[in-house]
């Protein structure tokens, strides 16, 4: 009987198939205190980098974005108003209490745009339906990164651009406190404020799996992104990765 693949849940060994059951669990449980825990972990510098995205993406009235991964809806909030009027923005996340979430929030903000629960390695639109596609903070959940930028690609535009905001490798110098904080602060901070300590240090973990800079600007390139270029926010704590689709 065949073996069934495995994949990285933060540092443990899991099947494919129970990895997004898992990481469904963890975004469950942190969904009602989410923005909350994100102003405390990063004290408030999330805000910055979104705003840097926001700003990078360029975009203008009329144009269409796909936000995945949309989360509590900071991103997609930002993308509504700049491309009114005639634009339209549409928020997906695989989790529904984080869609619900990020949903009511854009409607206590007066703006309502198209929620769809889905899978980012297969994305319920056509080829070519978007200006912009934009993932903040969600590319490291994915099982297949590389089936999940193919399906980026394929529903850009030509000429489209994707954003991916992701945590990365920070630079030498900060990483032993950047380590500290991590491990020894952030599940603390989880278990007061959210009271789940476990899923803040998958977090953790998951940041660590993730490729660092220079890797996903090739894996980036391998799904048929042009002028890949990244920049690194909080000295390479975070990192904006834009690239075109050729």
């Amino acid at each position: 009987m065949p073996t069934e693949p495995t994949t990285h849940f933060g540092f443990e060994t899991v099947a494919e198939s129970e990895k997004a059951r898992r990481v469904a669990e963890v975004f469950d449980s942190v969904a009602p205190r989410y923005d909350l825990m994100n102003d405390l972990m990063s004290a408030g510098l999330h805000r910055a980098w979104k705003a840097f995205t926001v700003q990078l993406a360029g975009l203008r009235p009329g144009q269409r974005v796909l936000d995945v991964a949309s989360g509590t809806g900071d991103l997609a909030l930002a993308f509504a108003r700049r491309v009114q009027p005639g634009g339209m923005v549409v928020a997906t996340d695989i989790n529904g209490a984080m869609l619900a979430e990020g949903r009511r929030r854009l409607l206590d903000a007066g703006v309502c745009v198209p929620a769809v629960q889905c899978d980012a390695e297969r994305l319920p639109f056509a080829d070519a339906s978007f200006d912009r596609v934009s993932v903040a903070f969600g590319l490291r959940n994915m099982t297949h990164k590389e089936a999940a930028l193919a399906e980026f690609r394929r529903v850009l535009r030509p000429g489209g651009k994707l954003m991916v905001l992701e945590f990365s490798r920070p630079w030498e110098a900060v990483r032993p406190l950047y380590d500290w904080y991590s491990f020894r602060v952030l599940p603390r901070l989880g278990k007061l404020v959210a009271g789940d300590a476990g899923s803040y240090r998958y977090l953790a973990e998951s940041i660590r799996k993730h490729p660092d800079q220079a890797t996903l600007k090739a894996l980036m390139e391998q799904a048929g992104f042009v002028g890949v270029q990244w920049y690194n926010l909080s000295a390479g704590v975070v990192a904006l990765h834009v690239g075109m689709r050729g």
